[in-house]
């Protein structure tokens, strides 16, 4: 029997994937979540107009989506007041990243980004033989100057930063991303990680315009659109990179249905604006319940929040695992000093109840597993 052979560069990368999805977990556990708190997902859902334009567009499911995503692209271009040809549309920014990647990197080109940022982008680099170098983060936040110190070190073809950032929730001023441009090494880019900007507060968004040559900005419908499952998320850049996209993109991989999500989505401004106040008065009750249990909630300018499990990460993991075994779905960050957190996704009332109610029991059982650690 014939063996593939894979190329050197995949055959010595480790089996293991950024995360490991809720519905892996619910076929593990054989019981399903009683509430989906970890994937930084957007519990309240999509604007009614784009669910009943997902509807009717799934009759013309037989056809493939727009190969060029013209309608979305315009009223993309629209909305940021930029040419069409400063947009890409892309199977959510993970599609992108990978994207970009396989269109920049080559085999030893150096990348920046912080220990402990958001993991796909780490994975893509490594997938296509991208080296990662990594700033530390400083109080909580990833750190312009110190990415920018190492940017000029090593010279690196992209430097990723994400404002807001994940896991942690954190952000900075878009004024102070903007500053960054101009102390960039020559030949780097800026890959600016926007996911979760519609949420944060004003002036967070980087006062930038999209056909800077010296970065490109990702955004999604997966957050503030509550469109996840429908991979649907968009770059903005100048013309000459988002025109090298077309070379080597899924040009089939935003179906009609997603599309037409998006499209009406992006239309409902109203229902923007009432998103905005369930997301931040969930933060509120996220925080409220940390409280309750004497642990810390950091400040967030996302649709999740840090919460200081105040001690740990060994301890913090443990809260997660007593957490999973109340059917209660939360993730953590990796790596120390942020791995103290466990990080939860807002969500619908009957979910904040639901984790009101699991979280003492956990906090207790987790101190108990500390205390015999420590025997």
């Amino acid at each position: 029997m014939t063996q593939i052979r894979l190329t050197p560069l995949v055959a010595s990368l480790p089996a293991t994937v950024p995360f490991v999805g809720p519905e892996t977990q619910e076929r593990l556990r054989g019981r399903p979540f009683r509430a989906r708190l970890g994937a930084n997902e957007n519990g309240f859902g999509p604007s009614p107009r784009a669910i009943a334009a997902m509807a009717a567009a799934a009759g013309e499911a037989w056809m493939y989506g727009d190969p060029e995503n013209h309608d979305l692209k315009v009223a993309l271009a629209r909305a940021h007041g930029c040419g069409v040809e400063n947009v890409v549309v892309g199977e959510g920014i993970d599609g992108l990243l990978g994207t970009l990647c396989r269109m920049v990197l080559e085999p030893g080109d150096a990348v920046v980004t912080s220990e402990g940022a958001y993991p796909t982008f780490n994975f893509h680099v490594a997938g296509f033989g991208g080296v990662l170098h990594k700033a530390p983060y400083r109080n909580d936040a990833e750190d312009p100057e110190a990415l920018l110190a190492l940017a000029q070190q090593v010279r690196p073809k992209l430097l990723y930063i994400a404002n807001p950032d994940n896991p942690m929730a954190s952000h900075h001023p878009g004024a102070v991303i903007a500053a960054m441009l101009d102390h960039l090494p020559e030949g780097t880019l800026m890959v600016l990680d926007e996911a979760y900007v519609e949420l944060a507060p004003e002036g967070t968004a980087a006062p930038v315009a999209a056909d800077d040559p010296r970065v490109i900005r990702m955004r999604t419908f997966s957050k503030a659109h509550g469109l996840a499952g429908a991979r649907v998320g968009y770059a903005l850049g100048a013309a000459p990179l988002i025109a090298a996209f077309d070379k080597i993109r899924n040009h089939f991989g935003i179906s009609r249905i997603s599309q037409a999500g998006a499209l009406a989505a992006l239309s409902d401004t109203t229902w923007q604006v009432y998103m905005r106040r369930l997301v931040a008065a969930s933060r509120d009750r996220i925080a409220a319940i940390a409280a309750e249990n004497g642990l810390t909630a950091l400040p967030s300018a996302t649709n999740f929040v840090a919460v200081d499990c105040g001690g740990d990460g060994a301890f913090a993991r443990a809260v997660l695992e007593e957490l999973t075994a109340a059917d209660i779905f939360v993730r953590k960050p990796a790596v120390a000093p942020m791995d103290r957190c466990i990080r939860i996704s807002c969500g619908p009332e009957a979910e904040m109840t639901a984790l009101a109610k699991a979280l003492p029991g956990a906090l207790d059982r987790a101190r108990e597993r500390a205390r015999e650690r420590s025997r």
